[in-house]
């Protein structure tokens, strides 16, 4: 009986390993870093909302939702359509459970997002106002969350202060620490790109709800001072890096001007949605002073053509599927999502995962990365090919690989 448990063990360590995709190999050892795909995860540090919150907060915006939207103008709900596809419904778009960076990065995800709020005084966020509200309803039983180092200066890491505010990490410092500690023991990874999501405003649908400051110069410089401070400027892949003799960051871009994936094992890319969910079209300060991000440490969000231009977030990959192939063959990176708002999972739908993948995409987030939904669907999404990475199906040379 023991020689038997002994190997049922053995069966299903072995069965477990085997679930863990290989780390991207056998390609050409001149292919760059925009000529690969990554599967990733969006809000990636989050954890599950109180359903408590969920319901108080979607009464609330219930009632909101008509006089909003009469609010926007034609291009404002154009765009709103495109980034929200399936309506914006708080208790479906919030219905998904990460894990931790260790699990998400060890199951072979190679992007990560972080929404980072800034606290220069601390004890910002300490009271959340939806907590706050229900308890003064007599409500007892809400879900734990961390207050650690909450009440320090330093940036908070939420999805949406007040809300959805449960988190693995509760600090930006925390979250580089444990990105950091997983690279270090696996040093021969390839790059992991990381969107940092800079939440200038808030919802401010509670009473007494936290002040969300806006991100000026000096919010940004602290920013790039932070993830050096943590990570160290030899595991990052800067703006400079890439920029390299040419005149613009945009231009060397366009001439491909990329590390290659084989030079940048061990790194980071990270890459700044500035503000607004990433859609602004507002130029950020994080630009002042810093013609083609000289001297930066992260890519920004931005429109194609710009002399700072070489990140472009597309998250509707069925809307913009052209776009997204013809950016990608020009050299630029592209993020985009198969699943929006956990809409696909509910309904098994794999047409915008197909679409994702397809684009060329460098990066495709998804909610649901390992089986197990929500929802009880089948719906998961993994990376093609069993390894941590692919040859681009759009822009890689036609001698890199089977799985393309």
């Amino acid at each position: 009986m023991e020689k038997v448990i002994i190997a049922a063990l053995g069966l299903l360590s072995a069965m477990s390993m085997a679930q863990e995709p290989r780390e991207f190999s056998g390609y050409p050892k001149d292919l760059k870093i925009n000529q690969i795909q990554v599967l990733g995860t969006h809000n990636s540090y989050a954890k599950p909302v109180d359903p408590k919150v969920l319901k108080l907060a979607t009464g609330i915006m219930d009632k909101f939702k008509g006089s909003y939207f009469d609010k926007m103008s034609a291009e404002e709900k154009t765009k709103f359509q495109e980034y929200h596809p399936n309506g914006l419904d708080f208790a479906d778009a919030l219905n998904y459970n990460h894990p931790d960076f260790n699990e998400q990065l060890t199951a072979g995800l190679r992007n990560l997002e972080i929404d980072v709020y800034y606290d220069p005084t601390g004890n910002r966020f300490t009271k959340p106002a939806s907590y706050e509200l229900l308890k003064k309803q007599g409500v007892t039983d809400l879900a734990s969350f961390s207050v650690e180092d909450m009440e320090k200066p330093g940036f908070k890491v939420m999805h949406i202060a007040d809300l959805d505010f449960r988190t693995h990490y509760t600090t930006l410092k925390k979250a580089l620490q444990a990105l950091k500690n997983w690279s270090d023991k696996n040093p021969d990874h390839i790059p992991i790109f990381i969107q940092i999501e800079a939440k200038d405003s808030g919802l401010p649908i509670f009473p007494n709800a936290a002040e969300v400051l806006k991100f000026d110069k000096k919010a940004f410089d602290d920013l790039d001072h932070e993830i050096v401070s943590v990570l160290g400027r030899n595991k990052i892949i800067a703006p400079d890096d890439v920029k390299g003799k040419y005149k613009t960051l945009n231009e060397a871009v366009l001439h491909n001007n990329w590390p290659t994936v084989t030079g940048s094992r061990g790194k980071f890319v990270f890459i700044l949605l500035p503000s607004s969910a990433g859609i602004s079209n507002n130029e950020s300060p994080y630009l002042a002073g810093h013609p083609s991000l000289k001297g930066r440490m992260m890519f920004i969000e931005s429109a194609p053509g710009k002399e700072y231009s070489a990140f472009i977030l597309y998250d509707n990959a069925i809307v913009r599927q052209n776009e997204i192939q013809k950016l990608v063959k020009e050299g630029y990176l592209v993020r985009t999502r198969s699943d929006i708002e956990t809409y696909e999972a509910k309904v098994n739908d794999r047409t915008r995962e197909k679409a994702a993948f397809s684009s060329g995409a460098q990066v495709v987030s998804t909610d649901f990365f390992r089986k197990g939904n929500t929802y009880g669907t089948g719906y998961y999404v993994t990376m093609p090919g069993g390894e941590t990475a692919r040859c681009n199906p759009v822009n890689s040379p036609e001698n890199c690989g089977s799985n393309k």
